[in-house]
Formats: structure tokens, sequence, C-alpha cells
């Protein structure tokens, strides 16, 4: 089993105290070293742009009872060159990239292989930026950067037409990378049918707009037009990168590895019969470039709660533990809804790990496959750096060596 960690640098209150933007990066950088000596292997970072905060005055506020910053890290090309200058094995990875605002899918590539010029300019350099990309949480970042519907019939469609404008994304961003000369129209068409829409009403809506039948195929027009180009530096080392798609259709994690070996996020929450299906259809679909299809190519995030403090009972640790668990997913859906679900707190503490060590290695053993990848969340809701790098290491100390046991 391979342990990466993952960090939100996200700057909400916790028990009434919301710690400075200098304080969090410091924090982060903090816990960033711990996981390198601690011997982590990737650290995850969460991505987000613009403020959250401010986000809530306009006229359609997206999580209007969050308080304080979904994320600080809005460039992780940047934050990626500061941890590798303060570490020495561990990896950085996004999570997620997003490559439709900021200048787009053309714009991504070549930061990408800026980034990959400068990183690997000593030779002795092996360790690997992973990009995750995707399309976005919310929307309003995409549409302030200038992508979002162009017309009345887009606005419709949208919830359809997003992932179309990745898919188109996703092609220019992965052929830029992979080194060719490209123009728009050697790119994907983007289409519009009825087996698009989950229901006949919301595609007679689109087909009316646009004046179709409800049998035709409606095309639209690019997102990005443009004639022949290819992005420098071009002779970048590409074994510093590793590019992971954060999409959950199955057409798109194919499509993608048509182009380059593409490997893909997902979620401890995911239901188990679709992480199966996602493994079986990714060691059919994997470009031969990546060799074999491995378990660990799919990295999965898994909220930790872990209580080994010194002078408590093993009880007194698991009942500290659950209530840790209890606030922090309780603050998170409050300030993400409005209200508290009781059984939405109840479903994520059971998709977490929580307790001592034994028991949080016997919820590894048994929720995960021996050879998965979990991207371990510490400081979920948790501004004591201090307590988040202490329970970091007693998970590598005490934890890590348990499952290890009950693996052998």
């Amino acid at each position: 089993m391979d342990w990466d960690i993952f960090f939100s640098i996200s700057q909400t209150p916790v028990d009434g105290v919301t710690p400075p933007e200098r304080a969090m990066f410091s924090n982060f950088f903090e816990q960033a070293v711990a996981a390198d000596e601690l011997g982590f292997g990737t650290a995850w970072v969460a991505e987000s742009h613009l403020s959250s905060e401010v986000q809530k005055r306009t006229s359609h506020p997206v999580i209007p009872h969050w308080q304080g910053e979904v994320g600080l890290n809005c460039d992780i090309l940047q934050l990626a060159h500061q941890v590798f200058r303060r570490t020495r094995r561990l990896e950085v990875g996004s999570a997620v990239m997003n490559i439709l605002c900021s200048g787009g899918p053309i714009a991504h590539a070549e930061r990408v292989a800026t980034f990959c010029a400068l990183h690997g300019v000593d030779p002795a350099e092996r360790r690997r930026l992973h990009v995750g990309f995707a399309a976005g949480r919310f929307d309003f970042m995409n549409r302030a950067m200038g992508v979002g519907p162009r017309s009345p019939l887009e606005e419709a469609a949208w919830p359809v037409l997003k992932g179309k404008v990745f898919a188109e994304a996703a092609e220019v961003f992965l052929r830029l990378l992979r080194g060719d000369a490209l123009s728009s129209d050697e790119v994907r068409r983007t289409t519009l049918a009825r087996a698009d829409f989950r229901s006949d009403e919301a595609w007679a809506k689109v087909a009316d707009l646009a004046g179709v039948a409800r049998d035709a195929v409606l095309d639209v027009p690019r997102r990005w037009s443009f004639e022949v180009l290819k992005v420098v530096p071009q002779a970048w080392r590409r074994d510093l990168l590793q590019l992971v798609v954060g999409s959950h259709e199955p057409a798109t994690q194919v499509e993608v590895n048509r182009i380059l070996p593409v490997q893909v996020f997902n979620l401890s929450i995911t239901k188990p019969e679709v992480i199966d299906e996602t493994h079986r259809r990714m060691a059919a679909a994997y470009h031969p470039d990546g060799g074999p299809w491995r378990r660990a190519y799919m990295p999965r995030t898994v909220f930790v709660f872990l209580n080994e403090r010194d002078g408590l009972s093993p009880a007194s640790r698991r009942a500290a533990a659950r209530e840790e668990a209890r606030a922090a997913l309780s603050a998170y859906w409050t300030a993400l809804e409005g209200t508290l679900d009781p059984k939405k707190v109840e479903g994520a503490a059971d998709n977490a790990l929580v307790g001592d060590a034994d028991e949080v290695a016997e919820q590894v053993v048994a929720r995960f496959h021996p050879e998965d990848r979990l991207m371990l969340w510490f400081d979920f809701f948790n501004h004591d750096s201090g307590r988040v790098v202490e329970n970091m290491a007693r998970f590598m100390e005490r934890v890590v060596p348990r499952v290890r046991e009950r693996l052998a």
C-alpha cells in the first residue's frame, strides 16, 4: 500500500479562530517538511481560485454559509518549487489543476512544460510533479475568467456541455504536452444530442433553442480556436511529469489515454463497485507507454482522525478521535450547506479513518485493497500544525506497521 498526503490549505475558522495567510502557508511548509522526513510519497495540494468569501456578495453565491477561504493555493507550480526546495524525497501533486480557467489549456500546457524544464535542469533530479487536472468544482471561477455559456442555448445545455468543454481542453492540453504542433481544426468536434441528456425535457429545450429536430446532432463551436502552434520549452524531461485526470466520466478516462498515460483520481466515498469497474476499464485503456495498469494509479482521498496521544487509555483515545471527527465534519457540512445533517456527518465519518492506531489500522485493511494508494487528509478543519504533524508521525510510526502486520 502506498501512503501519500493531502493538504487543503483551507483558511476557515476553527473554534472561532481564522489564521492569517502567512500562518496558513507556514503551517503547510512545516507539514510538507515533516511528510518528507516521515516517508510519505506525494504531497497532493488542493487548488482554488478567487475569494470564496467575496463571492458570497454576488447574485449567485455558491457556498453562502462558508466562512473564510476554501483554499489559498491557486498555483501548484509556484508552490511545488517551494516544496522541492525544502525537501529531499517528497513528490508534489495538484488536486486538482483547473485547465479551463487562468488562460485555458494552451497556457497551462506551456506553464507545465516550463516547470518541468526548470525542475529538470539538474540531471540527478528524479522527483515528479503529478498534475491532476479537471474542469474545476465551482463555475464562478471559470466564468470570471471567460469560460462559460456563450449563448442562451449553451446556458441551457451547460450541465452537459461543461464536460464536453473539458474534454476539448484535455485534448489540447495533452497533445501540446506530448509535443504536437497543433491547430484547433485538428481537435475533436463538440456535439450535443439526445443521448447526452438525462431527460427528454432537458434536450427538447436545447433543440428548440437551436431550431433543430429532436433526433438531430448539434454542432457546438469550439471553445478554443487557433492556428497551428507548439508550446515552448520543447526539450523538457517527460519523466518528471505524471498526469492524473479528475473526471468520473468513463469515456473521458479512456479518451485521454489515447494521447498519453493518464492516471485517475477517485474518492474514498466512491462505491466499491465503481472503484472496481474503473480499475477494470483502466487495465484495458491505460496508455501503453505507461506500462501495465496498477491500483496505485488511482489515488484515493480519505480523512484521518487519529488519536495516539500519550497518557490516554485506548478507550479515551478512541472516544477523543470520534469527537474530533464529529466536530470537524459537523463544521464542514454546516459551512457547506448552512444546516447540519447528522446523516451526512455520520456517513462521512463512516468513510473516514477514525480512532487509535489499532482501530485505524483495522479500518484501512477492511476498506482498502493492499495495492491501493491513499491520500491521507490530516489538516481537515485543523489549524494546530503541531497536532497535525504529531498525527502524521503517529500514523507512519504506529498505524503503518500494524497494517503491514495484518497484510503479511
